[in-house]
């Protein structure tokens, strides 16, 4: 991670840009939400430095920027902690490029809203699944006779027409049709669990729900 010096120069410089983004998006009448992205690298008070600036400026949403790029877990799950909670309450929430089943658990419970990333995708093109009971990795030679579905509690296309043993050939063989039936899952298994997640929190079972959805996949399949 960047020294203190360092990310206040990149945080400060990014600040100069909202405020050029803010004024070119008011100039042209654009509708959409424009989101001020909160910067800092791992110091807590750069980001309150940033924070505030950019609530001066004044944007739609905020998003916290600058996490998920290669820093020690404890360190994200730090400055997550210290910054979501003072972000403005009636806007929305936006962690960028994150992550893991278990890193968008932990985020919503701080008040994240909504994420960006590419690990559901790009980990299906390497054959790593994610399922409720932990990932598989179907490069393993223990996939190669295993008829059951990816994930018995999936819905998805995949997991109701294709074994494991049959995903694990298509990966060996680099077909791309693996690829695609991969990506269909891990999709579908994002979208699941944060529905599952969304009316948990509308029905007052979050922690809980919580509780046990990271309890099963710390399981394993």
């Amino acid at each position: 991670p960047a020294d203190l010096d360092q990310a206040a120069t990149s945080m400060r410089l990014s600040l100069r840009w909202a405020q050029r983004s803010r004024d070119a998006h008011d100039a042209l009448g654009n509708a959409n939400a424009l989101f001020g992205i909160v910067q800092g690298g791992m110091h807590e008070t750069l980001r309150d430095e940033s924070l505030a600036a950019l609530e001066g400026i004044g944007f739609d949403g905020y998003a916290i920027g600058g996490l998920s790029v290669g820093e020690p877990k404890d360190d994200m799950q730090r400055i997550l902690a210290h910054t979501a909670p003072k972000l403005p309450e009636q806007a929305p929430h936006y962690l960028m490029g994150v992550g893991t089943p278990e890193d968008l658990i932990n985020a919503i419970a701080h008040g994240i809203d909504m994420f960006d990333c590419v690990m559901p995708t790009r980990n299906a093109r390497n054959g790593w699944l994610f399922t409720r009971y932990g990932d598989i990795k179907l490069k393993n030679a223990r996939y190669k006779d295993d008829t059951g579905p990816v994930d018995p509690s999936c819905e998805c296309h995949t997991c109701a027409h294709y074994t494991r043993a049959y995903l694990h050939h298509l990966h060996r063989c680099n077909e791309m049709l693996g690829a695609r039936l991969n990506t269909l899952h891990n999709l579908h298994f994002y979208q699941q669990f944060t529905r599952e997640a969304r009316e948990a929190i509308e029905t007052g079972r979050y922690a809980p729900w919580s509780a046990a959805f990271l309890a099963d996949r710390q399981r394993g399949v």
